[in-house]
């Protein structure tokens, strides 16, 4: 297990013409830092910014050409970390046409998937409400990061079987609901791999969840100051008796509907709290703590897994959260690099490292 204080750690940031900031250069604290600034002054594009040089993709889901501020041709992000044994120099130059041009300490990164694990991080967003209520989708591409944080060898398995699924679903829309030789044939070829790969994933999907119930459980007591019970299960119908004989069965409906209704893309990590189903019973404000519990959650699974504190990013985290909430947030706040985004002052009982203003650090 690596020492958490082998964590690499983001020294500072520099934007050019990426959405809102023309140019900007940051310094962050190796603790908690706050970035304090009015609605509409360029806090969540910063942290957009830092989540596309660990992942190559915005956690909001836009298209390159969205990161590029009117009228520029290109958006540049570089990021400075270091930890205790080396430095390490992340850029980007995003141009609006083409494809992204990505350098670590200035050698041309060809693959973005090269980039991974180089710099984890944790974000919470206001949209992760939709992690409690939104569709089951939404909670597996969160559980898809943590086992991404966990170990960069989970996102082959994951790559793996979306590649298939869309291979086996272009087969099934093409047979126009029949099946002759041929495609039958090419569909057991198809089965074969989406079975081998769609177990790998499940089994590692269901073993996260088991290790993440606690450390959910303990992350909402912190964040709400009560005992809710909360309990997470990871619904796949068919993982007792695999995912071969599951397609198997399913072969003439997936022929007729032309795509895959069974497999990991349809499976469901189902969320009670105080033995009722968060997504519908839970009350806002649950859900709201619940959502940053999952992230908490994760995040402390990947450092204990690890050894490595990924790099938590709160992204207007406070605007739900009275003052005592919004404290004893802060005091529950993990190990490691921190970066907290607020429309308005912290709490006066919260304290950060440093503070920036944008416009000014202090």
């Amino acid at each position: 297990m690596t020492n958490p204080s082998s964590a690499l750690v983001l020294d500072n940031l520099q934007l050019r013409g990426f959405r809102s900031h023309t140019e900007l250069d940051l310094e962050f604290a190796r603790g908690v830092t706050a970035i304090i600034g009015p609605n509409g002054s360029g806090k969540t594009n910063i942290v957009e910014a830092i989540g596309w040089l660990a992942t190559t993709r915005s956690f909001r889901g836009a298209p390159t050409d969205a990161l590029i501020q009117r009228g520029a041709d290109v958006a540049i992000a570089r990021a400075t970390l270091h930890s205790d044994d080396r430095e390490l120099l992340l850029e980007a130059e995003l141009p609006r046409t083409g494809r992204a041009r990505i350098q670590m300490n200035r050698q041309r990164v060809a693959r973005a998937r090269d980039l991974l694990g180089v710099l984890n991080i944790t974000v919470f967003a206001p949209d992760d409400l939709e992690l409690i209520k939104g569709s089951p989708g939404e909670r597996r591409t969160w559980l898809d990061h943590v086992l991404l944080g966990q170990h960069p060898r989970n996102e082959a398995v994951r790559a793996e079987v979306d590649k298939v699924l869309k291979q086996r679903n272009a087969l099934l829309k093409g047979c126009g609901g029949r099946l002759d030789n041929d495609a039958a044939f090419t569909l057991d070829v198809w089965d074969s791999k989406l079975a081998s790969a769609g177990d790998q994933l499940c089994a590692l999907r269901a073993a996260a969840v088991a290790d993440l119930t606690p450390h959910v459980q303990r992350a909402l007591h912190a964040v709400a100051g009560e005992n809710h019970e909360v309990s997470l299960v990871y619904a796949a119908p068919w993982f007792d008796s695999g995912l071969g004989p599951a397609l198997e069965a399913a072969r003439k409906d997936d022929v007729r509907r032309g795509v895959t209704t069974v497999g990991p893309h349809r499976d469901e990590v189902e969320v009670s709290l105080n033995g009722m189903p968060a997504r519908t019973h839970a009350s806002q404000g649950e859900q709201r703590s619940l959502a940053l519990a999952f992230r908490l959650a994760g995040h402390e699974l990947v450092r204990t897994t690890t050894g490595v504190a990924p790099l938590l990013i709160l992204d207007d985290v406070f605007s739900e959260l009275d003052d005592g909430r919004a404290t004893a947030l802060v005091d529950a706040l993990p190990d490691g690099q921190t970066l907290l985004t607020s429309a308005t002052d912290l709490p006066p009982q919260a304290r950060a490292d440093a503070t920036i203003r944008l416009g000014g650090t202090t």
